[in-house]
């Protein structure tokens, strides 16, 4: 992960740089919340800017840097000074103006080397607002498609690096929140669309922690509707990528209670303490899994079509789960 303090660290030698230039002497001014228009020299207006950025005081600092660009527009200190506006919003918690600076300065600047910490800054303002799984989740989609941009135009990148572990994250988060509708569905007897949303974690987040516990729900739900086949091929391609998980454990014994034996027993020793924690906050009986019968394709996109799930967003608030904290983000500062 990056270490958001070197951001500051270097920020705080950026800062000592611009300062440099400035007329010995000279010290920064206490910034009102609109400056009025006194032209400066620049070097003077953007030290002032990062003095208050150094202390943390992020929308006095903004004032500053935008009174680089309006005296001073198309230089040198103007690009910069764009990123530290939007480097000012994104730490007061302003994403809207983080992510619409970092557009501008995208827009105005793209083929520099500080884009590739604009398009970063962007996709890591949609991550921090990313809400729990019971909440709608545009954020996540958007700091989803946010983080693949980087990794696909910077792939060599430190940023490109910290995306990727960020997109597991935002993927299992998406994988989550299918699932929560998915029990949903189940807890109140709609097992068609709880397939549809089960299917969706298999064939879309099948890399994300979710994976098992949607296959053991397919074959839960396939058995409830008397689909004894497609449960069977369900848990063979549980038993096969999964065979210690306790998920399986679970498809196992299921299976064996319906008087259809599994080939291969579950190689786990059996269910953790977070297993169990799970099964009481989702609301369901111990079951136990299985693995695959002979002649079965046990890769996970063989797993067999659901049938499609209506897009009934009106389960969000009845899948609700305890939120989570907010995530902050880490960045290390490119010199721009």
């Amino acid at each position: 992960m990056l270490d958001k303090s070197r951001l500051r660290s270097s920020a705080v030698v950026l800062c000592a740089a611009a300062a440099a230039l400035a007329l010995a002497g000279c010290a920064a001014k206490k910034a009102k919340p609109d400056l009025a228009y006194i032209e400066r020299p620049v070097d003077q207006l953007y030290a002032a800017g990062a003095e208050q950025l150094d202390q943390h005081h992020w929308n006095e600092g903004v004032q500053y840097f935008k009174e680089v660009e309006r005296q001073h527009p198309y230089s040198e200190w103007s690009r910069r000074a764009i990123m530290m506006q939007a480097y000012a919003h994104y730490e007061s918690n302003n994403y809207e103006e983080a992510v619409a600076d970092a557009n501008r300065f995208i827009e105005l600047y793209p083929g520099t080397t500080a884009a590739a910490y604009a398009y970063y800054l962007k996709a890591e303002c949609y991550f921090e607002e990313i809400l729990d799984v019971g909440r709608d989740q545009a954020a996540s989609q958007q700091a989803l498609s946010g983080m693949r941009e980087v990794v696909r135009r910077f792939p060599h990148s430190e940023y490109a690096e910290d995306a990727r572990l960020k997109i597991d994250m935002i993927n299992d988060q998406l994988g989550g929140k299918e699932m929560t509708i998915g029990r949903w569905y189940l807890r109140a007897g709609d097992t068609i669309s709880a397939i549809g949303r089960f299917k969706t974690v298999v064939d879309k987040y099948q890399t994300t922690s979710d994976t098992p516990e949607a296959l053991y729900r397919l074959v839960e739900a396939y058995l409830t509707l008397g689909l004894v086949d497609e449960a069977k091929k369900n848990a063979a391609v549980l038993g096969y990528n999964f065979p210690g998980d306790p998920w399986y454990a679970d498809a196992y014994k299921l299976m064996e209670s319906k008087g259809m034996r599994p080939d291969v027993a579950p190689t786990g020793a059996g269910h953790g303490l977070m297993h169990r924690v799970n099964r009481m906050l989702n609301h369901h009986d111990a079951h136990a899994g299985m693995p695959a019968p002979a002649g079965v394709d046990t890769s996970l996109s063989a797993a067999p079509a659901a049938a499609t799930a209506p897009d009934a967003a009106t389960s969000d608030a009845a899948a609700a789960q305890a939120a989570k904290p907010k995530k902050k983000g880490w960045f290390s500062w490119l010199h721009i």
